[in-house]
This record gives structure tokens, sequence and C-alpha cells, in this order.
């Protein structure tokens, strides 16, 4: 007997859900990281 779709579904949605939270924080990180550095170089300018 194959598997149903309630057993399937959490060995398909845990990976996606982890590589869609780990896609949001890499952006999240490196966005504060730009706005960081653009700041820093807005002051060395002045």
């Amino acid at each position: 007997m194959g598997l149903s779709w309630m057993e399937f579904f959490p060995i398909v949605f845990l990976p996606f859900k982890l590589i869609v939270l780990g896609v949001g924080m890499y952006f999240a990180i490196k966005w504060h990281h730009d706005q960081d550095k653009e700041k820093k170089e807005e002051k060395v300018g002045q």
C-alpha cells in the first residue's frame, strides 16, 4: 500500500519550508549588511 497524501505531505513540505526560510534569512542578512555598508560610505564621504 502506497503512502497517502497526509503521510507524504510533511516529507515534501518540511524541506521546502526550510529552503524558503533559509533563502529569506540570507537576503534579510544581506540587505542589512548592505545598508550598514552604505551608511559607513556616507560617513566617509562627508
